[in-house]
């Protein structure tokens, strides 16, 4: 073929543009005072059919219109094999560029496109489609932090989530909190799992794939089961020896708290598994050591540990009912379907006449049960979420057993517990740990509250701050749970 002939078939296959720059102007002709198309956006796709002086004639197959850019605003691809490494290596960067997440989509669909099927099932394909993951959930994360401050700002953010969904990349919207959370579905880091990808890529996958802020609130329990057990095979994919300290602590960190959450689940079901999850989710906590933590992942290490210590009673083997004695004792018995009854028994007031009765659809921990030295008061956890655990306090007063909760926090429910820490001699004090986070609040006490009144008498972010907390904190409490860490 003669060499003009082949310059010619070479120009002629550079007939895909990719728009490089925001706001670059489709026009009517050729120059800058013709009159204006349309608004394009970096990433969006255009069929080359021309050139005219520095100016290219181009198809926009989104908006079904023609018309001429600036050949300086675009990045013109043949999309064969041999430009696949050019595309890659700019991906390479545009994955690290801050605002440019959807010119990165592009330039990866690009690469996907002209990649040889050989190099897409490779470690090649694994990188870029990680690549595309990383900027579909930094797109989605920009959108969810709120809206930018402008008008320009706003109108770029809704034309780069329109370029991302062209090339089929799907987002889901959920509210939390009275805002909305914009979630990408991760298809890209699902393809990531199914290569030959590196531990690194393979954490970004699961961490990704598995974000509790992105679970669809609307789920059915036993939905939301079956996907917590998703998650948790997800992330049991991930070969944690490759990792650096601070991604493998992170992985540690969601897989304590996915067994936590299976913990609870395994519990409702009475299917006999929560014992053996929730030992897993403390394990997984066990793990990281918060020296290695970067500063970032502090709020999800607290976050783990909340939901662990919550299901916490789970590993705790459940004891056989003591027979009746001086000394009130709880029993369980069921009520209504889905509904467990609480019942305060001694020797001298059976189940039929108990001492005091409640009953919930929350889960209840018989085994946390914990009787003061002078008979006149019992803590109990009682679980009515995954990562909501409340202390009940029964109590003697005037001869007559009452029932009260405290709650992790006086807020609407996130994640939290409140739970006994031990008994101050005398029978009027008693001392309780508690976090939480709701409310997009964060907090964590030790207090010595009054029996009489539940009133919190002292405070501390520290237990060892508290005198009372010194001398008679609850050896159990002190050795299994998390509120120490």
């Amino acid at each position: 073929m003669p060499a003009s002939a082949i310059a010619l078939a070479a120009a002629a296959a550079m007939n895909t543009a990719i728009v490089t720059a925001d706001r670059a102007v489709l026009r009517a002709a050729p120059r800058e005072a013709a009159p204006q198309q349309a608004q394009l956006w970096q990433g969006e796709v255009l069929e080359v059919r021309g050139e005219r002086l520095d100016y290219l004639q181009v198809w926009d197959p989104a908006r079904e219109r023609g018309g001429y850019v600036k050949a300086t605003q675009v990045r013109r691809s043949a999309l064969t094999p041999a430009e696949a490494p050019g595309l890659l290596a700019v991906l390479r960067f545009l994955r690290e560029a801050p605002g440019a997440e959807s010119l990165g989509i592009g330039i990866a669909a690009a690469y996907l496109q002209a990649a040889p099927a050989e190099s897409v099932r490779g470690a090649e394909g694994a990188e870029a489609l990680d690549a595309l993951g990383t900027l579909a959930e930094r797109l989605a994360r920009r959108a969810s932090e709120g809206t930018p401050a402008g008008q320009q700002s706003q109108l770029a953010l809704s034309a780069h989530l329109e370029v991302a969904a062209r090339y089929g990349v799907k987002f889901a919207s959920y509210e939390q909190d009275g805002r909305m959370r914009i979630c990408y579905d991760g298809d890209a880091f699902r393809r990531v799992l199914a290569l030959p990808a590196t531990p690194p890529q393979q954490a970004r996958a699961a961490l990704a794939l598995t974000q509790p802020e992105c679970m669809d609130p609307a789920l059915q329990p036993l939905q939301r089961h079956q996907l917590s057990a998703w998650r948790a095979e997800v992330l049991e994919r991930v070969d944690t020896a490759g990792l650096p300290a601070h991604v493998r602590h992170r992985v540690a960190l969601r897989r304590a708290a996915v067994w936590s959450t299976l913990a609870y689940e395994h519990a409702r079901l009475g299917d006999g598994e929560s014992s053996a999850a929730a030992e897993r989710a403390l394990g997984e906590l066990a793990s990281v050591h918060k020296g290695e933590l970067s500063e970032e992942d502090q709020a999800a290490y607290n976050d783990a540990a909340i939901r662990v210590n919550a299901s916490r009673w789970a590993a705790v083997p459940a004891t056989a009912a003591a027979p009746a004695a001086t000394r009130p004792t709880i029993v369980t018995q069921a009520g209504q379907p889905g509904e467990t009854c609480v019942l305060l028994v001694d020797a001298r007031h059976d189940a039929a006449h108990p001492l005091a009765k409640r009953c919930t659809y929350a889960l209840v921990w018989p085994q946390s049960a914990s009787v003061n030295r002078e008979g006149t008061a019992v803590a109990l956890a009682v679980q009515p979420m995954e990562a909501w655990r409340e202390l009940w306090l029964f109590r003697l007063q005037v001869r007559q057993w009452t029932i009260d909760v405290l709650p992790p926090a006086s807020l609407q429910p996130g994640s939290g517990y409140a739970e006994f820490a031990g008994w101050v001699p005398g029978g009027q004090q008693v001392l309780v740990a508690r976090e939480a986070r709701a409310e997009g609040r964060y907090r964590r006490s030790y207090e010595v509250v009054s029996v009489a009144s539940l009133a919190t008498q002292r405070q501390a972010g520290e237990p060892g701050a508290l005198g009372p907390f010194q001398r008679w904190q609850d050896a159990a409490w002190k050795r299994s749970s998390v509120a120490l860490r």
